[in-house]
């Protein structure tokens, strides 16, 4: 319900008609529609996009075909516009009226900004802003009849660029939305167009494992060739990273650095398909709770997951076999080679188990991690439970701390079965292990879990994972412990870097018992506006840190503090700043907000987290809080990211609207990554404050288009409606009916210099 109420608020805000264009690949702008008495003009909507390109050395050769209807009563006729990027090299276009084929014009940005900023003042669509800088395809549009499709064909090449071992390409999609709407927001699967992106590299061999930071895409191999698609629901700007190798794995490094505050970083290490040739040898142990509880459906999931974790092991491996309840039961002593006897034997063995009894956590873990690993093997553990302790030693944290004391080298992932763990004990055990912590809820498989797992560590790759080197200080980098590396699988670091400086950044990792290093060379500019995807995602993968560190250590104002000011200045909302959708009027108000949404002492003691408190760390409330926490540390691209915050933001508003009355749901909006309040007719960024200039701009006017020019990055957040107020460092723009037209001398230049905090 509030995401329908939501898309319906914003296709409103933004006043979008019938003839607005969807902004996806290309558009026709509709000149002179011709009704038929008490029939609708003509509505020319978009109902296909497929996007071939493939790579030939740098050069990517792209082909854009699209399908248009006339939705409408009556004759359409208009423009077909198609955005070009700045860096492409037009080929050739062809527009089928007919049999007959028409060509097209191909114009510089500089021309297009004219088109572009006279079909945004018409419209009053702030979207085709995030277009300046590209050329544009234009071509005249004849009359089509009510219902009848016509086919576009686009063609042209582009030179990719370098980005340490990576080729680096980039396409807009652009905004797409329901027929005859536009609108913003849209949920998957009411998309009106059919879409299909898919990208070709020859010789699979010489790549790594493609990545994007903005969009979740599925990597497949065809014969000789790799082909790369997206999911027909994506929209915006699409990054695609393209590793190519230089041996065993190929590392890349991009950097933003808004300027008067320490950089932003992602470094890339991405190692090239699965080969068994390279593989590091496992000792596995595979651990599972067999108390009364995991009695039924639980117990036969739990079997089967070690039946399919056993058959991905290969004869170099080793494994070994622990069940618990009141007592610890060992398949065998020590480690087994995987032998087909041997896993035969310990396939019986898992056969037999049966529940019964308590849950000795404390027993299962000395076991576990009792046996040692050779320097060349990785030893890894599969905990498996679905209970608390209730026989031997029942605290937490003694349980963790003892564990801790014997980790060492080894890996642990555990898995909670169901909502009556003990989340702060199973969270710290992966995270001192190097692993992760996975939640099966109740109605869940067991089995698809761990076969997750075991499928990714499979074919390690890298072990002991460090940057060792770098030409500037890099701080606050995340994952904070470096996971290991596996095949088929990248390893993305967000952090940011204090100073400037151009050098190596040398990255070390253990392969088979000796020390492997990759170096890339970078760039850690002090001022850089490209790549602004990478601080929302470091924001996420540090509120994700932060969020797991309380619950594990325990809350304090810094801490609660500071995930506040990452959440409201990069629209992540967490159980520590949900007061701010059930007070909006604090922002709208413009007053400063409170340090926090209450003392630490009057917290609900699971959010306060910690040991002293983790008695209180089991139930659905705390494993949903450690999922959460999970999810931002683990995101790889934008899509995720903001999926994560949109349902952050949705459950809060729901819950909001629920206690404390209708309308509620309608106070907050997320728009490209930031938080705005409604105020009475203006959406309020959420990071504006009293002690900010305000510089108020009249919508659509030679100032607004001055403003816009001069501060691109403003563009995507004047999505949030005609009155929207967006808070710089040292001001903030509103654009409202009340602001100024036309820019005093020198005004300008001074808004864009508060507004970046120079």
């Amino acid at each position: 319900m509030f995401r329908r109420l939501r898309r319906t608020l914003t296709a409103l805000a933004l006043g979008l008609g019938l003839s607005t264009p969807l902004l996806a690949q290309g558009w026709i702008e509709i000149e002179r529609p011709t009704p038929r008495p008490g029939i609708l003009p003509g509505s020319v909507v978009r109902v296909s996009s497929n996007v071939r390109t493939r790579i030939d050395g740098r050069v990517a050769v792209v082909e854009v075909e699209e399908q248009f209807r006339n939705a409408g009563g009556g004759i359409a006729e208009g423009v077909y516009l198609y955005p070009l990027p700045g860096e492409a090299v037009f080929q050739n276009f062809s527009l089928w009226m007919g049999e007959t084929e028409v060509r097209g014009e191909m114009m510089n940005a500089e021309q297009a900004r004219g088109i572009y900023e006279e079909i945004v003042r018409r419209l009053r669509d702030p979207a085709l802003l995030t277009l300046e800088g590209h050329g544009l395809i234009r071509a005249r549009v004849f009359p089509i009849q009510p219902g009848e499709t016509r086919r576009v064909v686009l063609r042209y090449t582009q030179l990719l660029q370098r980005s340490g071992d990576a080729l680096r390409m980039r396409y807009a999609i652009g905004l797409r939305g329901p027929i005859g709407t536009g609108a913003l927001n849209t949920p998957p699967g009411e998309l009106s167009d059919r879409f299909r992106f898919r990208v070709t590299l020859p010789n699979a061999d010489t790549y790594g494992t493609p990545y994007s930071p903005t969009h979740r895409i599925t990597t497949r191999r065809s014969g000789d060739e790799l082909v790369v698609s997206l999911d027909s629901n994506a929209t915006g700007d699409v990054e695609l990273f393209l590793p190519v190798r230089r041996g065993l794995i190929g590392t890349s490094v991009l950097a933003h650095a808004p300027g008067s505050e320490d950089g932003f970083f992602m470094l890339l290490v991405s190692p090239a398909q699965a080969d068994d040739a390279v593989s590091v040898p496992k000792d596995l142990t595979l651990v599972v709770d067999v108390s009364g509880s995991m009695s039924g459906d639980k117990i036969e999931q739990a079997r089967a997951a070690l039946r399919q974790a056993l058959s991905t092991l290969r004869p170099e491996d080793r494994f070994r076999v622990i069940s618990f309840s009141n007592r610890v039961v060992n398949f065998r002593d020590g480690f087994t080679p995987a032998t087909a006897e041997n896993l035969q034997a310990a396939r019986r063995f898992v056969n037999d188990l049966v529940a019964d009894g308590g849950t000795n956590i404390e027993g299962a873990l000395a076991a576990a991690l009792g046996a040692t690993s050779a320097e060349d093997r990785l030893p890894i553990v599969v905990f498996i439970t679905d209970g608390i302790p209730s026989v031997g030693e029942r605290q937490p944290e003694r349980i963790a701390q003892t564990a801790g004391g014997r980790i060492g080298r080894t890996r642990i992932f555990t898995f909670g079965v169901g909502h009556d763990v003990n989340a702060y004990l199973l969270d710290r055990l992966a995270q001192e292990g190097r692993g992760t912590a996975e939640y099966v809820a109740p109605d869940a498989d067991v089995e698809q879990a761990v076969g997750g797992l075991m499928s990714k560590i499979q074919h390690p790759a890298i072990t002991n994972v460090r940057i060792e080197n770098a030409p500037v200080q890099l701080v606050q980098t995340y994952p904070s412990r470096l996971p290991d590396v596996f095949f088929g699988e990248e390893l993305v670091i967000f952090g940011r870097y204090h100073g400037t400086g151009n050098g190596p950044v040398v990255v070390t990792g253990e392969r088979g018992g000796r020390t492997e290093r990759f170096t890339v060379t970078a760039a850690f500019p002090g001022s850089e506006t490209d790549n602004g995807f990478i601080p929302r995602l470091w924001a996420s993968r540090r509120i994700g840190e932060l969020t797991r560190q309380i619950r594990i250590e325990g809350a304090t104002e810094g801490l609660i503090n500071e995930v506040r000011d990452l959440g409201l200045r990069y629209g992540i909302l967490t159980e520590y700043t949900s007061y701010l959708v059930q007070e909006p009027t604090l922002l709208g108000q413009n007053r400063q907000m409170p340090a926090a949404p209450m003392p630490v002492d009057r917290m609900d003691p699971a959010m306060r987290g910690g040991a002293g408190t983790a008695g209180q760390q089991a139930g659905e409330q705390a494993v949903a809080r450690s999922r959460a926490s999970s999810t931002m540390m683990a995101v790889r691209d934008l899509a995720s990211a903001d999926a994560a915050a949109a349902n952050r933001l949705e459950e809060i508003t729901v819950t909001s609207a629920g206690a404390g009355g209708p309308g509620r749901a309608r106070e907050v909006r997320r728009v490209s990554g930031r938080l705005f309040v409604r105020q009475d007719s203006a959406w309020t960024d959420a990071l504006h404050r009293d002690s900010l200039r305000v510089f108020d701009v009249a919508p659509f006017s030679d100032a607004y288009f001055q403003l816009v020019r001069a501060l691109p990055e403003i563009a995507p957040y004047l999505r949030a409606g005609e009155s929207v107020v967006v808070a710089g460092r040292r001001a903030s723009v509103k654009i409202s009916s009340r602001g100024v037209a036309t820019w005093r001398a020198g005004q300008l230049e001074t808004a864009v210099r508060m507004f970046r905090g120079a």
